[in-house]
This record gives C-alpha cells, structure tokens and sequence, in this order.
C-alpha cells in the first residue's frame, strides 16, 4: 500500500521535500513509517520523538496505518 506523509520543519528539511508518498506493507504501523520516514533521511539528523497525526488525530507508534490515511510528522516545538 501507499501512504501520504507529510513532513514539517527538520524532516521537510532532512527529505528535501514536504511531502513523501511511502511503499508499506499491509498493515503497517505509525512506527513503521518513523523507520521507513528516517531511512529516507539518509543519515541526516531528526528528532527521535516527534509527534505524529493520522487523519488529523495524533496517533500513538502502534496505530495501524492504511493506503487511504494522510499521516503528518511533527518534530517537537520549542519556543520560549
């Protein structure tokens, strides 16, 4: 299946682009797309916690993803 993910900040940066569309298996998991999401960084640095949406919900490593979801990663903000 095929997912549409969103990228901001760090990764958008670490991708080159906002937006990835991502080849997973059936079945696939938030945590998947983190890994699969980092291999394509190729060994440029981004945060090991973002945040993570699924449909516009945050979504918890092990949610289940499907080829119809759009998943938003979020690096952590600071601000002060």
């Amino acid at each position: 299946m095929t997912v549409r993910v969103l990228l901001f900040a760090s990764y958008a940066d670490a991708l080159g682009a906002a937006e990835v569309a991502l080849d997973l298996p059936a079945g696939a998991r938030v945590r998947d797309v983190l890994a699969r999401v980092r291999e394509l960084a190729s060994g440029k640095r981004v945060p090991d916690k973002p945040m993570v949406a699924v449909n516009h919900r945050y979504a918890v490593e092990d949610q289940t993803v499907s080829a119809s979801d759009e998943i938003a990663i979020i690096p952590p903000v600071a601000g002060g």
